[in-house]
């Protein structure tokens, strides 16, 4: 099953439900969040859930993709309350462009490599007790939420703007602290990589950039292994092209383990918060020396997966120099 949200022009928030290839209103008020809330409070499952409401009246998502009415499938009604996360070196074959970007010599393993080896070596155990640590970061809150279709946008100070293909497990806290899955969706963890690769130090700085998300998410479990294609178009053409792997054949660390690793903060097990954590990438046309421009269009996709997850790239304008923030004393 694969759900989506839109936004009536009245600005009513509508969620769809697809299982297949039809996709149809579902006959209520409440938000995606509201649903999963209401079904922690039921203590049932969206899959049981969902059948219950009924169906509304069949929609097109490609239609209103290209309307711009599509929205990321999963909200918070205050922006503040969502909590955009990830890791990285989770996915086997993603070592080598990240080492290769902060080597400070080839005779010697970079940190980076000796994450990926902690995972690879420890992030599936196999007796249900908690693996090695992965790398995590923190992207922002609701405010750097991109819906599906709008511009993902780089700030005048940044140095890069680059799309990274990933999944994102999609979550809601319960008012006794549980995390719940809600699903998985696509998601686009835009980075400025140049910036990163000026010292790894430069990692946290790198991710304070928005994202993207859906359009569709996948609820129930994911497939052990996801064959996905990132792709950037520039005008007419397309200038790079690339498979992508995910899914716990093709990582180094177990979901569960990386959940775990979030979730085992108090800080991240606030009653009603969302969170969106990304798992992680293999695949960057930065590491092939793709440059991206100002209007090149990034675009994921995935079978499991739905509608692509389709964004423009936006370049702020230029500053130099970077101008002083202000902050003002009381």
């Amino acid at each position: 099953m694969l759900l989506s949200q839109y936004r009536h022009r009245d600005g009513r928030v509508q969620v769809v439900a697809r299982d297949g290839s039809e996709a149809y209103d579902l006959r209520t008020d409440l938000t995606l969040y509201g649903l999963a809330m209401l079904a922690i409070e039921r203590e049932t499952t969206l899959r049981e859930l969902i059948p219950s409401l009924g169906l509304g009246a069949a929609v097109d998502l490609g239609v209103l993709a290209g309307d711009g009415r599509l929205l990321p499938p999963v909200t918070h009604p205050d922006p503040a309350h969502l909590h955009l996360t990830g890791t990285g070196l989770t996915h086997l074959g993603s070592a080598s462009t990240r080492s290769a970007m902060h080597a400070a010599d080839a005779a010697s393993e970079t940190d980076s490599m000796r994450m990926f080896r902690m995972g690879v070596e420890g992030g599936k155990p196999a007796n249900g007790s908690a693996g090695v640590q992965p790398e995590w970061f923190y992207k922002g809150n609701g405010a750097a939420l991109v819906a599906p279709g709008a511009p993902l946008v780089s700030p005048a100070f940044g140095q890069d703007g680059g799309e990274e293909p990933e999944i994102a497990g999609l979550y809601v806290v319960a008012p006794d602290g549980t995390p719940h899955r809600v699903g998985f969706a696509l998601a686009n963890e835009f980075s400025d990589h140049v910036t990163e690769r000026q010292n790894y130090l430069y990692l946290a700085h790198s991710k304070l950039r928005p994202c993207a998300i859906g359009p569709e998410l996948l609820v129930g479990d994911l497939p052990d292994s996801v064959e996905g294609v990132s792709r950037i178009r520039r005008g007419d053409g397309t200038i790079f092209e690339k498979p992508f792997l995910s899914g716990e054949a093709n990582m180094s660390h177990s979901i569960a383990n990386l959940e775990h690793h979030h979730f085992k903060y108090d800080l991240f097990r606030q009653p009603g918060d969302v969170h969106v954590h990304m798992f992680g990438t293999a695949t960057l046309s930065f590491a092939d020396g793709v440059e991206t421009r100002d209007g090149d269009m990034f675009e994921i996709e995935a079978a499991p997966f739905g509608l692509p997850l389709r964004n423009p790239l936006r370049q702020a304008p230029l500053g130099r120099p970077e101008p002083l923030t202000e902050v003002r004393a009381l």
